[in-house]
This record gives C-alpha cells, structure tokens and sequence, in this order.
C-alpha cells in the first residue's frame, strides 16, 4: 500500500503553488493589489493607481473636501417684504371714478347712473422697457417699483382728467419674483395651483415656475408648494442655483437640519434630482453585489455590515480596500508628488488593515462615496488550501490505484 504522508503534500503543494494564478478566485490577493500599482515597462515603472493606507491623518485630509452647504453658500437673508414689479410680470389696473359720466365710468342718464363706476384695464405684460399703458396717463414706468408707488402715481397722471380717480394695480402673473423649480418635483403644475389660489389665472405660470410670498418662502415651502417631491426622499438631492453659484446637498440635509432650509429668492432656480447611493460589495464579504445607501452617506463600518462583514474562513483582514476615483485636488493633499495629478480625477486604493484595532475606529469615520467599490482579498491560507484541494483531486486516484493493487497482492 502506498502512503502519501502530509510533509509531501504540502511539498507537492508548494511546488504546483505556482500556478494558484489559474485556480479560481473572487478577485486579487492583497499583495497583487499593491504590487500592480505600478507595471514595468521598457520605459521604466508606469503608476497605474495610488495605493493609500488609511489611517486618522488620511480622514482628516478627506475632511479638506468639503460637502455643500446651501447655508454657506448663500447665506440666509429673507428677501424684501415688500416686492416689486419686474418685466415680464402681469398686471391689470383698475381704475375707479367719484361719478358717474367720467372717462372710466359710465354716463349719466337723467340724473342717474347707468352702470359702473369703474373699468379695469386687460392684463399687460411689462414691456422690456419697464412700462405698461394706461389710457389717458399714456407709458408708465412700473419696473422696480411697488404697487402702491405705480397707483399713486397713475392717480396723479389722471388727476383733472378723471373724476377723483382710485387705482388699484393687481401683479396676476408675478414671473419677476418666483423660483423655477425643476426635477423630481411631484408637480409640475404647483406653481400654477398657487396662482389660481392667489386669484390669478391657473395658466399664467409656466411649467416650474413657483411665486414668492410677501413674507418670504424657505426652500421647503417652495417644495411643497410645487406639489411636494415624487423620489423617496432619501434618494432626492437639492440642486439650487442662484446667480453663477451652484451648490447641492441631500433633501434629508435640508429636513433634518433647520439651518439649511434657507429663504429663496427671486430668479432662483431650484432642481430636484434623484441620485440613487450604492457602493459595490465584491470578493470575500458576505454578500456581493451593489448595496444602496442613504443620500446622507455612510462609513466604511456600515458599508462593510451592509455587505455582511467579512468571512471568517476565507477574507483576509489585512486586504480591505477601497477603490475610488479622486479629484486631482484631493490626492494632491494625500500625495504631492504623484505622477498621476496631471488628470482631473486620479484611481486611488484605500487600504485598511483590519487586523489592527485602531482601523476600527478608523472605519467609523472613513465616509464613503457614491460607487465606490469595497473589496476584501482572500487570505493567503486560502489559496493553500485550494492548492491543496487540486492535489488530492490528482493523487486521490493514484492513491486508491495503489491500494487496490495492495489488496490483490
């Protein structure tokens, strides 16, 4: 009978270990990942991808890489209580006479009054100049000004034409003063709903666009008021852009922090996107596959037990990484003099080492980014042991061969 004692199969599996490249795997092994940052070429090595060990001073330099504010970015002034006219609005005059047979009421009959007192002037749009039409008062500069400031001065135009005139100027179609909101509103008609609501007419509003009270609106009123948001919540961002200033930031930011919800202003423009969050979970986890997350974000930790943690008998602890592609901005702070800063967005591998404790709190405070990709590497002793699997599929039949044959000796 022929023995194959346990030294010559490990023997015999260091000698085939050459070929574990062609035995199945989930992805590299740690040292290929950091061995393959750099090729050799005929012109010397070639960096493919920095390879960057995480530790408190790496966080913190992250850190430099600020998330929007919409707070810091426009500040939270509220606009002026008191708005006025701007071109483009619509507006209708109504005038109002003392008697009867003036140039906006009807005539006398006998002593008596045939009819109203009063005419209202159609709807006009403010002419690119900033003036309307009155009759009699001829071109009247509205622009910028107040509804109080433009009555009083038509009541002053008409004065020894009409009888005692009384104007009343009604902005229907307030565009100078609304915000135009876009994306995943659940309607887009709500601006059009506020309008009818006003006394205006349903139709004087475009598709988004959404008019600003007297009093002042915050971003969710101008939200709610456009019919409120059609995405979950918690995939929803809030893109708002005033002027060449752009800044965007989860919705949940925006409910959850009172500070964000700013006042809006005339001529803003405020779009809903929805951006799904995922990373990607491959190689010696739990689960692999892609994983959503919050538009608040997570951290390596609640990545790493969203995807079911690590395997026991298979993940090697030391071969957690991170894959990301980084602004050049951001790497030029974690590595100076990379070879690769001259793109707008550099390959970067993050490398945590599970086996040291510290990497725990490390994890808790290292944010993840949207597609990123998580990857944890086998453990060495785990191509061993398919080595090892391969060796005993070849000598098994050799071994029971050689049995037999000792039996039918």
């Amino acid at each position: 009978m022929v023995r194959v004692g346990m030294p010559a199969v490990l023997a015999a599996a260091c000698l085939i270990g050459g070929c574990s490249s062609f035995l199945p795997a989930a992805g590299p092994t740690a040292s290929a990942v950091v061995e393959g940052a750099d090729v050799a070429t005929d012109q010397g090595l070639l960096a493919r991808y920095e390879i960057v060990d995480v530790d408190a001073a790496v966080v913190e330099a992250l850190r430099g890489r600020p998330l929007d504010s919409l707070l810091a970015s426009f500040g939270d002034r509220r606009p002026s209580v008191l708005p006025v006219i701007g071109v483009g609005d619509g507006v209708t005059v109504t005038i109002w006479e003392a008697g009867s047979g003036g140039l906006f009421s009807a005539p006398m009959v006998g002593g008596l009054s045939t009819g109203s007192k009063s005419s209202s002037i159609p709807e006009q749009i403010v002419a690119r100049d900033g003036t309307i039409s009155v009759p009699y008062a001829g071109r009247i500069k509205v622009a910028g000004k107040r509804a109080a400031d433009v009555q009083a001065q038509i009541e002053q135009d008409l004065a020894g034409k009409a009888i005692q005139p009384q104007v009343l100027i009604t902005v229907n179609s307030p565009l100078s003063t609304s915000v135009t909101v876009l994306g995943e509103a659940a309607a887009a008609g709500g601006g059009a709903r506020l309008a009818a609501a006003r006394g205006g007419p349903a139709s004087s509003l475009g598709g988004g666009r959404v008019p600003l009270t007297e009093k002042g609106d915050r971003l969710l009123d101008v939200i709610a008021t456009a019919g409120g948001v059609a995405a979950p919540v918690n995939e929803t961002f809030v893109r708002l852009s005033r002027g060449s200033a752009t800044a965007t930031v989860p919705l949940t930011a925006v409910v959850s922090n009172p500070r964000e919800n700013i006042f809006l202003r005339p001529g803003d423009t405020l779009t809903l996107v929805r951006d799904p969050q995922t990373f990607l979970a491959v190689g010696a986890t739990g689960a692999n596959y892609e994983i959503p997350f919050s538009a608040e974000g997570i951290t390596l930790a609640q990545a790493l037990a969203k995807s079911g943690g690590l395997r026991d008998f298979q993940a090697d602890p030391a071969g957690v990484f991170v894959f990301r592609f980084e602004p050049a901005s951001v790497v030029r702070r974690l590595r100076p003099s990379s070879p690769l800063l001259s793109s707008n967005f550099v390959p970067v591998v993050y490398r945590i080492n599970m086996r040291d404790p510290n990497s725990l709190f490390v994890s808790q405070a290292f944010r993840m980014r949207n597609r990123d990709l998580v990857y944890v590497s086998n453990a060495p002793f785990t191509e061993v042991q398919k080595v090892l699997s391969v060796f005993s599929t070849v000598t098994s039949p050799i071994a029971s061969g050689a049995s037999l044959y000792a039996v039918t000796k």
